[in-house]
């Protein structure tokens, strides 16, 4: 395997019980994964760069299923902000220093991104979500998720 994502590194000199997903790099989409896992697409979390149009910062990263469109309204309502828009995947990656398919709230910890989550992600014991570089995906669990990244559960679709 070639060198281990930041994220895993980082689980494992936590001892955090995880699972490694290997894929194919040219696979973009947290869809792609899923079917290539064998897995449940809304146990496979994508994650986005959205920005607060009227507010310059950080943007948020926001983890999502992969068969689920984020409503941009909803969301914002979620945060009491007026408006958000998704970053363009030039900037998404400028933005992270990650390319997309390989964002990942894990991989940025260090960098102290607002991170959510959709809120449907606490019914669930374990997703899968990047580990910071295209064609890796880790298998953990929902509250060591949010707990490492500090994720705040918002609704993200009516």
């Amino acid at each position: 395997m070639a060198q281990k994502p930041l994220a895993v590194r980082m689980l494992e000199q936590r001892k955090i019980p995880h699972e490694v997903f290997h894929f194919d790099d040219a696979i973009r989409s947290a869809a792609g994964v899923a079917e290539q896992a064998g897995v449940d697409p809304a146990l496979v979390y994508k994650t986005l760069v959205i920005e607060d149009e009227s507010a310059r910062g950080k943007p948020y990263l926001v983890m999502v299923p992969a068969d689920t469109e984020v409503d941009l309204k909803v969301l914002a309502q979620s945060l009491a902000i007026r408006k958000l828009r998704m970053a363009s995947q030039r900037d998404a990656e400028r933005l992270t220093g990650l390319k997309v398919g390989g964002i990942s709230a894990l991989a940025l910890l260090q960098k102290r991104f607002p991170t959510l989550i959709d809120e449907r992600a606490l019914g669930q014991t374990h997703i899968m979500v990047s580990a910071g570089q295209r064609g890796f995906d880790v298998r953990l669990a929902v509250d060591d998720l949010v707990a490492l990244c500090e994720a705040r559960p918002v609704r993200v679709t009516e």
